[in-house]
């Protein structure tokens, strides 16, 4: 009997550390998202500068902002800020117009800014997920699930926003024929 209580507080005890470092990865992301928010207004302002043309791409950009910001359930979270990641890509698409806009020294800075913040996402966002599938393991395998299900330990769900950079990665595509030996890039 004492071994089976014993068992129960060590399991008990690994469930509530596993699930405080889901939490405190959870602030990780949570704060490298509020960067690339704040980064927003000056790339609104910066872009409006050179391509006043580009007023309903600097709108939807400033909408999903807010709603991402305004987003509290996990859900609804990652697809506000999936709609920014595409507004964000949307912006840098439209830069591609304005050889001035892209030569400014504040827009490249910014630039290099939301890159920056965009791969702390993508590590904030994989440590958070590592930490997810760990408690996840913990709370559904046996015969620790008997802690879990008795004190309400509920399984976790990943955090899945693809950034503006992942977005726009290029993709090798098969043709339909190899050339020097390799699969041929489009």
């Amino acid at each position: 009997m004492a071994l089976v209580v014993l068992w129960a507080v060590l399991t008990f005890n690994a469930l509530v550390r596993s699930r405080a470092r889901v939490n405190e990865a959870w602030s990780g992301v949570d704060v490298q998202l509020k960067r690339r928010r704040d980064l927003v207004p000056n790339l609104v302002q910066a872009v409006e500068a050179y391509a006043r043309h580009e007023r309903a791409t600097m709108s939807a950009l400033t909408e999903a902002r807010s709603a991402a910001s305004a987003s509290t359930a996990r859900v609804f979270r990652e697809q506000a800020e999936s709609r920014l990641s595409g507004a964000l890509a949307a912006v840098h698409v439209a830069a591609e117009a304005y050889p001035d806009l892209r030569a400014s020294r504040g827009f490249t800075r910014l630039q290099a800014q939301l890159a920056e913040v965009e791969d702390d996402i993508v590590g904030a966002r994989r440590i958070f997920n590592s930490n997810v599938q760990r408690y996840n393991d913990l709370a559904q395998a046996f015969p620790s699930v008997a802690i879990a299900r008795l004190c309400r330990f509920r399984a976790r769900q990943y955090f899945d926003v693809e950034t503006s950079a992942e977005r726009n990665v290029p993709r090798a595509r098969r043709e339909g024929r190899l050339r020097g030996g390799g699969i041929a890039a489009a």
